[in-house]
C-alpha cells in the first residue's frame, strides 16, 4: 500500500522560490514512479512533472520546464519538487501521484495513488 503526504507548500512573492515534498511510509516506494500535478482554482488538474522510479528520468511540462526540478531519495521515501522563479500562474494545489509505470506518465488517469495535495500561492 502507498500512502502519499505532500508538505512544503506556502505562500510566496512572484520569484521566489519553494520546495515541496513528497513521502510515503511504504516499503516499495523505490518501485513507483512518482508525479507531480497542480490544480487551480476553475481549472483541472495538470501534469507538471514526474520522475521514474529510479531516477533516471524527469520529465516536464513546458510551462515549468527550466524553473522546475524534480529529484527523489529513495532511501528516505520521499520525492521533491523544487520550485524557483516562481509565478502567479503558479499558484495552485499540487499534488503527488504514484503508479507503477516504468516511465513518466503525464494523464490523470494513469496514476493510482494520490496524496492529499498542498496548497501553493504566489502573490505578484
Amino acid at each position: 500500500q502507498v500512502h502519499l503526504v505532500e508538505s512544503g507548500g506556502g505562500s510566496v512573492q512572484a520569484g521566489g522560490s519553494l520546495r515541496l515534498s513528497c513521502a510515503d511510509s511504504g516499503r516499495i516506494f523505490s518501485r513507483y514512479t512518482i508525479g507531480w500535478f497542480r490544480q487551480a482554482p476553475g481549472k483541472e488538474r495538470a501534469f507538471v512533472g514526474g520522475i521514474s522510479w529510479l531516477g533516471e528520468t524527469a520529465d516536464y511540462s513546458d510551462s515549468v520546464k527550466g524553473r522546475f526540478t524534480i529529484s527523489r531519495d529513495n532511501a528516505k521515501n520521499t520525492v521533491y519538487l523544487q520550485m524557483n522563479s516562481l509565478k502567479p500562474e503558479d499558484t495552485a494545489i499540487y499534488y503527488c501521484a504514484a503508479d507503477q509505470n516504468l516511465l513518466v506518465r503525464t494523464t490523470v488517469n494513469e496514476y493510482y495513488y494520490w496524496g492529499q495535495g498542498t496548497q501553493v500561492t504566489v502573490s505578484s
